[in-house]
């Protein structure tokens, strides 16, 4: 079931209009800081960036990078950040639980036919046997932290495929690169513009997909301070409404193709900013094209998902079970599915 109101009409709109409604209640240019992690998935707030639609929104956007999810949330919660782009956590969950933060729509999700998150083992389990998901009983999984996204992936698969895994967290995703690269751990689970070229060196193999076993997983979460979803309202429809034309630009851009491969090409040299940044462009240009993921138009939010995910938190004791979907969800400002 689909629920759209006027004002979900108006954030899903994610264009100059949208804006233009939002942004006369602000002082043009109000500085905000927008955190986010060196992921293609992220490309939303990086677009809007870099091709002015937060400024049109009268929002003046600094941004902040994290190299995991659970420090952004308690970033948002201390007011050392205005907005965020994340995976949802049990740190988040918490947090929402005390009145801190609000989820107030969606940025990234799995879908049937796009090619999404990888299943990934290193060399030596690969070598040893590990050629599947289901081949992953009893051995190591690499997650940042308990209660990360990554814990409840490879959790729901092994749930599915009836094994159990023996969870290594190591607080940051270059660790678990590292660890993985190098035998440490036998498995992980991470987003394709970084599964496939690792497995590219050989060091690492791709054995499955995340969406064989959530076809439709909010991956990636907006959210805010619970005062700024209550108090700020224009403030939090000017940051919709600009990362929304930002997300639809990359969509067209990368999944449409509408621009062709002068449109990818542009939208990969915006992305490369960002993203491995480190790398000459040729060598950075293929791990971004690879990492293609369709973002949700207008920031529409899957609640049959998140409520998915905080069933598996509660069931696992990492979320106290009295926390419902209202304290987590704002559901004001977006388009949501429940289905």
């Amino acid at each position: 079931m689909i629920t759209l109101n006027r004002r979900k009409a108006l954030a899903l709109m994610g264009g100059t209009a949208a804006a233009s409604l939002a942004s006369p209640a602000l002082a043009m240019n109000k500085p905000i800081k927008v955190g986010a992690l060196r992921f293609t998935s992220h490309a939303g707030s990086f677009v809007a960036y870099e091709r002015g639609y937060f400024a049109e929104a009268g929002l003046d956007v600094e941004f902040e990078f994290f190299e995991a999810a659970q420090p952004m949330a308690v970033a948002i919660a201390s007011g050392d950040l205005d907005y965020a782009v994340t995976a949802i956590s049990g740190g988040l969950i918490s947090l929402a639980q005390k009145g801190a933060i609000k989820v107030i729509g969606g940025g990234l999700s799995e879908e049937p036919g796009i090619d999404g998150q990888k299943f990934l083992v290193s060399d030596a389990a690969f070598q040893a046997g590990v050629k599947t998901p289901a081949d992953l009983g009893g051995k190591t999984f690499g997650i940042s932290t308990a209660g990360s996204s990554f814990h409840y992936m490879g959790a729901k698969m092994a749930a599915a495929e009836g094994i159990s895994l023996d969870y290594k967290p190591l607080q940051k995703v270059g660790a678990i690169i590292g660890a993985l690269k190098s035998g440490q751990i036998d498995g992980w689970v991470i987003v394709p513009h970084i599964a496939k070229p690792l497995a590219g060196s050989g060091a690492v193999h791709i054995v499955g997909d995340v969406s064989t076993y959530l076809p439709s997983y909010q991956v990636t979460t907006l959210f805010t301070s619970a005062r700024n979803a209550a108090e700020e309202r224009a403030l939090t429809e000017s940051f919709l409404a600009g990362y929304s034309k930002g997300a639809a630009d990359y969509n067209a851009a990368m999944i449409a193709r509408a621009g062709g491969e002068d449109g990818v090409n542009a939208m990969v040299d915006l992305i490369h900013k960002y993203v491995n940044a480190d790398q000459p462009r040729e060598k950075a240009a293929a791990s971004i094209i690879n990492g293609t993921m369709r973002l949700n138009e207008g920031a529409a939010l899957n609640v049959a998902s998140v409520r998915d995910q905080l069933d598996w938190f509660q069931s696992e004791g990492l979320v106290d079970a009295g926390i419902t979907l209202d304290m987590l969800l704002d559901t004001s400002y977006v388009q949501t599915m429940d289905s």
